[in-house]
């Protein structure tokens, strides 16, 4: 019969033992899995997330996951329809919505997703040409989902999202690819580069023809303002010099023969006075004169002409005021001149206005008063 010392460490073993035992019954589920309970080989439910006991030894809890989960389908060389090889990788957004069908409905869901990524990714790219497939991921993605997701439904499984990470085309491809892509960008290049220098001459073309125009404009203006400060000049020299003779013709009146003689003399001593050659004929001189018209028989002496009357004179040929024309006051002569300053500044304003506008717009500038050219008519 055992001693005592040995039914204790018997009975430390067994209750060891039954511990064990009923630690092995505990489950915890956490918030994100679901718990799969099968009892001697039988489905019998799940477990919620939270503490469970179930029967040791003869029950089996599988836990699944049901985060969203990201699945990584391998590179791998795909034909495109017009036969360019290319390398191409995705990444698949999966998430469980049915634990008990993931579990038992296949064998490995991961892998069977990762495997029918490829071979319909392989599928999918085999029915586009090159340029389609780098211009239409987005399209390719959505068709790549539907048809995951149709697929593993049957798994209890849902395909989230589909995202294509990389085409790259192999090493000749695209060699031949970035080829193509310097020759347009080549091409667009000559073609800004002579849209540039068409606006430009445009540009220049415009701003000539305008500088022409003011140009033309300005001489114009000049010739206008020049022929009427001459008109105005020559106005009042032949309105000064009437009154230069009105005014002599006043003071010669009551000069009489001898008076006239002593000014004629007073007239040839100034002569005199100058540096410049002279010629003078003496007084002698028309007595001579005189001698060769009585021998010739012509009379020696000029017939004497009457003045015409004033009164005469006016009837005539009318009014000093109607002939000579209106003499301009001071005042007249000071407003006209401010009048033509007045025109030469406004000139000067509007050209500056203009050279303004064009230093900001880039288009050719239509003036105020300019008026849109008409097309040429038509050849008859």
């Amino acid at each position: 019969m055992p001693d005592g010392g040995v039914w204790l460490g018997l009975s430390i073993l067994v209750g060891i033992a039954v511990v064990i035992i009923i630690a092995s019954g505990i489950r915890i589920v956490r918030p994100y899995q679901k718990g799969l309970v099968e009892r001697l080989g039988s489905f019998i439910g799940m477990l919620d997330p939270g503490f469970h006991l179930v029967f040791p030894v003869i029950t089996r809890v599988t836990l699944m996951d049901l985060r969203l989960q990201t699945l990584d389908v391998a590179r791998q060389e795909v034909i495109t329809k017009d036969n360019s090889p290319t390398n191409v990788d995705a990444v698949i957004y999966i998430k469980i919505m049915d634990p008990y069908k993931a579990f038992y409905e296949v064998q490995n869901y991961r892998q069977a997703t990762v495997f029918l990524a490829q071979t319909t990714l392989r599928s999918a790219i085999g029915e586009m040409e090159l340029d389609e497939i780098l211009s239409n991921r987005e399209v390719i993605n959505t068709k790549l989902r539907d048809i995951l997701d149709t697929a593993t439904d049957a798994w209890g499984v849902k395909v989230e999202a589909v995202e294509i990470r990389e085409v790259d085309p192999v090493g000749p491809v695209k060699a031949a690819m970035e080829e193509q892509t310097s020759s347009e960008r080549e091409r667009r290049a000559a073609i800004l580069r002579a849209d540039g220098k068409k606006r430009a001459a445009i540009l220049v073309a415009e701003g000539d023809k305008r500088s022409r125009i003011l140009q033309a404009e300005g001489v114009r203006q000049a010739k206008i303002l020049e022929a009427e400060g001459q008109r105005l000049a020559t106005i009042l020299e032949g309105q000064g010099e009437a009154q230069k003779l009105r005014i002599l013709a006043m003071g010669a009146a009551p000069l009489d023969q001898k008076a006239l003689t002593v000014l004629s003399i007073d007239a040839v001593k100034g002569l005199g006075d100058g540096q410049a050659t002279k010629i003078i004929f003496p007084f002698e001189l028309t007595r001579l004169i005189e001698g060769a018209s009585d021998y010739i028989g012509v009379s020696r002496k000029t017939p004497e002409v009457t003045a015409t009357n004033y009164t005469d004179l006016e009837r005539m040929v009318g009014k000093a005021e109607d002939v000579l024309g209106e003499i301009p006051k001071p005042r007249e002569i000071r407003e006209k001149v401010e009048s033509i300053e007045k025109e030469l500044e406004e000139e000067t304003t509007r050209s500056e206005e203009i050279a303004h506008i064009k230093s900001r717009k880039k288009g050719p500038v239509r003036l105020p008063g300019d008026e849109e050219e008409e097309p040429p008519p038509p050849p008859k």
